[in-house]
């Protein structure tokens, strides 16, 4: 039995049509391990291009959208359901059920690592150990806590968006990617915000920016890495050293970079730190 509670004699999963349609799920590459890669807000799995091609000759990858975003089924997108970011966890959980095979590593860029870790908390033997990409449990500022943002700011940062969401796109998603040698990748971050169904972006940004989940990063109990960038907007280092205080077997790397989006702006660097990260595991 490994850590994962998966034995070497059960069966591989089935693979789920419905589920694959809803969250446009797709798996290349072969391995005894399965990496499963989450987006973050107004992406797509596009987005880990560079991070599954370092690894897919070595471990079978699982790639998908979040409802919601980019090919998903945009009719499964319940606004009920998907009120909290449990909604999603809950998806994370069923998409490792059907497509995944052997010991488990979820990547999650951004609100998918909040995402990862809530779906690790609901299902601790599905996952041998998640990597949080430029997390954040909590963005807003809360006594000793500094989220990066204060109440005000969330708020008129959501006001903003609700009133005009392409020209809040184009502002934001430069600034969030940073990179600022890289323009063409401010550019398709810019794209891919604006591609997305505003009425579903204006809810999942809502729900994303005023989530609290702090209380439960201390119950994930698997090996976690935090890659943090050195200059992020939107998760400051402030919140990767929170991580690392209250994550049971949590390791912090910052990266040197400008931008919340090393996966895009600094591959090498990001592949490096899970190199080392998963070279530690019993896998």
């Amino acid at each position: 039995m490994t850590r994962t509670g998966i034995t070497a004699a059960q069966p591989q999963y089935k693979m789920s049509p419905s589920i694959q349609y809803r969250n446009n799920v797709n798996t290349v590459g072969k391995g005894p391990v399965t990496l499963v890669f989450a987006h973050g807000f107004g992406c797509d799995q596009t987005m880990w291009r560079y991070m599954a091609l370092a690894f897919e000759q070595r471990y079978r990858i699982v790639l998908f959208d979040l409802v919601g975003s980019g090919k998903s089924d945009l009719s499964a997108y319940d606004y009920r359901k998907y009120d909290t970011l449990h909604g999603y966890a809950d998806d994370v959980c069923e998409i490792v059920e059907h497509f995944a095979q052997g010991p488990v590593v979820f990547v999650g860029h951004s609100v998918s690592a909040t995402i990862g870790m809530l779906a690790a908390v609901k299902r601790p033997e599905q996952f041998m150990a998640q990597v949080w990409v430029g997390p954040s449990p909590c963005y807003i500022n809360d006594g000793p806590y500094v989220g990066g943002f204060t109440a005000a700011d969330i708020d008129g940062l959501l006001e903003t968006l609700e009133s005009n969401y392409l020209g809040w796109s184009s502002t934001m998603a430069p600034a969030i990617m940073g990179a600022p040698d890289q323009p063409e990748l401010a550019e398709e971050l810019t794209n891919s915000f604006c591609r997305t169904d505003p009425d579903i972006a204006k809810h999942f940004a809502r729900v994303t920016f005023l989530s609290d989940h702090r209380a439960e990063v201390s119950r994930v109990q698997c090996p976690t890495l935090v890659l943090q960038c050195s200059d992020d907007l939107i998760a400051p280092l402030s919140v990767g050293e929170f991580l690392h205080r209250e994550l049971p077997r949590g390791t912090l790397r910052i990266i040197d970079n400008v931008g919340h989006c090393p996966h895009l702006s600094a591959p090498s660097e990001s592949v490096s730190a899970m190199e080392q990260f998963l070279a530690k595991l019993d896998l």
